[in-house]
């Protein structure tokens, strides 16, 4: 189901034990059934139904808070989520409910000293389409940087650096000004960023993303949010 995009594995499961999904016409109701690859999967009306409700937050993440779990001396991200933060105006935009923050997780991090656009979404096709490992969705970065780029630096950063035993997949790595560079990666290490200008001789002293996929962070103000629109998609 997960490779299908019906569902993540979470909400598979959960949608197997309601009885609510049926292969070739037969109700599923055992976790972890094996069914072969031409195999029809339904999903229950009611199911439908409860997806159409998960909602999406675009968010924009000042410095100091966390994407996912609290870390000593950090707040996660989803606290910010609340009616007073929330931009007014938006067309097809929904208001906050209480419900909006149950099962909301962060599809993607970014980490607590960087800012910008932050995902965080009850759809688990979302966070799929997003962070799954075959994830072709790409994010683009406004970074400032200090110190010496190393001769070859530009041409590593765009290919050919590794983190952690693993190369990196290739980047669009350019100058926007003498001291801000313009990334765009497909993969989303631990810290990556920073890390890969530490290779090359530069120190990272602000991070701000800008986009994920076709969504823009736009105007939206710092610690601000609103929910992602039917007509947008990453």
């Amino acid at each position: 189901m997960a490779a299908r995009g019906l569902c993540s594995r979470r909400e598979a499961d959960e949608l197997i034990a309601r009885g609510w999904v049926r292969v070739d016409g037969r109700v599923i109701s055992e976790l972890g059934t094996r069914v072969g690859p031409d195999v029809v999967i339904e999903l229950d009306p009611r199911a439908e139904r409860q997806r159409d409700q998960r909602v999406t937050i675009l968010l924009n993440k000042p410095v100091g808070y966390v994407s996912g779990q609290p870390e000593p001396g950090c707040k996660p991200a989803v606290t910010l989520i609340s009616p007073d933060s929330q931009i007014a105006g938006v067309a097809g935009g929904q208001r906050f409910r209480p419900a909006m923050l149950k099962g909301l997780a962060p599809a993607g991090r970014l980490d607590v000293d960087s800012t910008g656009l932050l995902v965080l979404t009850q759809d688990g096709r979302v966070a799929r389409r997003l962070i799954g490992d075959d994830s072709e969705v790409d994010k683009e970065y406004l970074v400032r940087v200090e110190g010496r780029l190393q001769a070859d630096g530009l041409a590593l950063l765009r290919h050919g650096l590794s983190l952690d035993g693993r190369a990196l997949r290739p980047a669009r790595v350019e100058w926007q000004n003498r001291d801000q560079l313009r990334f765009v990666l497909r993969e989303g290490r631990k810290r990556q960023i920073r890390r890969m200008c530490e290779l090359v001789g530069l120190e990272v002293v602000g991070l701000k993303r800008v986009r994920i996929g076709r969504v823009r962070l736009g105007d939206l103000p710092l610690g601000g949010w609103r929910v992602l629109r039917a007509d947008e998609h990453f």
